[in-house]
């Protein structure tokens, strides 16, 4: 065979080769080519009917539109249950949680008019038994300050009433026993006189510290109370949307809030009169201490008076020229 016949051959073999490898993928290529044509073509809309099929497809267009705002516009602004101001969480809160509050509120209450009335009182009790006690110190004795003291029920006119009572009933001794036993009987006077007094005065003070440390543990009370509730409506409901349980969540807090601010003031108003209070039996002291003063003046001079009386019937007496001759 020649080398022209032979080289043909491979030509032609060489070409069959090709076709047959090359083939198939070109003809995939080709429909691969062809498919986004057709699909485009095939979910290419049809025109829309011009006799009338626009109205329902608008109509249906719109509502889809407004459905869609309205979802939006719902999870931007949730509808919540009621009112969350502290007024409106009251009124929906459970019967517990809103005996809860109610009685906070009345402590709260009690606090401020104790706080009026006993600053009131004790501004009262100060100053007139500051006047008695400059009264007292400026004497010189029982009688004389009695007449001052004696139209005024205060605790010091009391003090000198008593001082002088015990000071008559023990007349038929006063000339013949020592006076230390006089003494001792009107200091344990002043002294019953003045524990009454500063707990006179001291009185309602054990309210304010009661509401001061009770306070926040009924409120806490209120509060877990409240959030088991909302616990239990999130299990009832099945969701965990913060919008449906926050209601009854702010509930259970808003009476841990009204106990602070019940038990706040409370312990404050009470360390200010366990102050003034303090303040007030210093000055009840001094007023006993004053009134002892008077007491042992008035035996002193007795007992002076008795002892002149005595230095005077011994030089001037009948017996006292036979005595000196």
């Amino acid at each position: 065979m020649s080398d022209r016949v032979r080289s043909k051959l491979n030509l032609l073999l060489t070409a069959m080769l090709t076709v047959f490898l090359f083939g198939p993928v070109g003809a995939g290529l080709a429909q691969t080519a062809q498919q986004p044509n057709s699909v485009s073509v095939d979910a290419q809309p049809a025109a829309p009917d011009v006799s009338g099929a626009d109205g329902p497809l608008l109509q249906a267009g719109e509502s889809v539109e407004a459905a869609t705002d309205g979802a939006t516009a719902e999870g931007a602004n949730p509808v919540l249950p009621h009112d969350l101001s502290p007024v409106g969480m009251f009124l929906a809160a459970d019967i517990v949680v809103k005996a809860v509050m109610i009685a906070l509120a009345l402590a709260s209450v009690a606090t401020w008019a104790i706080f009026i009335v006993k600053t009131l009182e004790l501004a009262y009790a100060k100053s007139r038994l500051k006047r008695a006690v400059a009264n007292l110190v400026s004497a010189n004795g029982l009688a004389e300050v009695h007449s001052k003291l004696e139209r005024r029920s205060g605790v010091a006119g009391n003090m000198v009433t008593a001082a002088i009572d015990e000071m008559t009933r023990s007349e038929a001794v006063l000339d013949l026993t020592p006076s230390a036993g006089v003494k001792e009987r009107v200091s344990s006077l002043l002294t019953r006189i003045e524990v009454r007094a500063g707990k006179r005065m001291s009185a309602g003070t054990g309210i304010l510290a009661s509401i001061g440390s009770v306070g926040p543990f009924v409120g806490l009370f209120g509060t877990v109370w409240g959030i088991m509730n909302s616990f239990i409506g999130i299990s009832k409901a099945q969701t965990t949307n913060l919008a449906i349980v926050a209601p009854g969540i702010a509930e259970a807090l808003l009476a841990t809030a009204i106990g602070l601010v019940a038990a706040i003031p409370a312990v404050v108003i009470y360390n200010y009169f366990a102050r003034s209070v303090g303040g007030y039996k210093l000055i009840l002291a001094d007023a006993g201490a004053a009134v002892e003063r008077l007491v042992s003046r008035d035996l002193d001079h007795r007992h002076a008076r008795k002892a002149s009386r005595r230095q005077d019937s011994f030089t001037h007496g009948p017996d006292a020229i036979a005595r000196i001759g």
